[in-house]
């Protein structure tokens, strides 16, 4: 992961560009088992990611999934159906990766979001 730039903002803008999450733990460990616990990693990775900017899931407009094995698509499935429980889900696009940077990957998310506009509340 640290060889991966860190989100982009750009300073003109409100999108956050976040370089692919891997299943892999801030102390540098992969998630163990299958294509279901590894998701979940990412999704953990993509939610720390966004989180400096104020943004969560829910500002997630366009996610790329890259996967090791098409047969591992029913649990990125599941794991999506946890996470983006939010309305409108962001566009995707998936594609079978047979060359992940690691080969205990077997899965790997990028995003694009929107930074939240400033709050407003005057209310204290």
């Amino acid at each position: 992961m640290s060889r991966y730039s860190s989100p982009v903002r750009l300073a003109e803008g409100p999108l956050i560009f976040v370089s692919g999450q891997v299943p892999e733990a801030a102390d540098g460990s992969v998630a163990e088992g299958d294509a279901i616990a590894q998701t979940r990693q990412v999704f953990a990775n993509l939610k720390a990611a966004l989180a400096p900017y104020g943004a969560d899931l829910r500002h997630v407009v366009k996610l790329t999934y890259y996967l090791r094995h098409i047969a591992d698509l029913s649990a990125l499935h599941l794991v999506l159906d946890e996470e983006l429980v939010y309305e409108p889900r962001p566009a995707g696009t998936l594609v079978e990766s047979s060359g992940l940077v690691d080969p205990r990957y077997l899965v790997e998310i990028d995003a694009v979001a929107v930074q939240p506009a400033p709050s407003t509340d005057t209310a204290s």
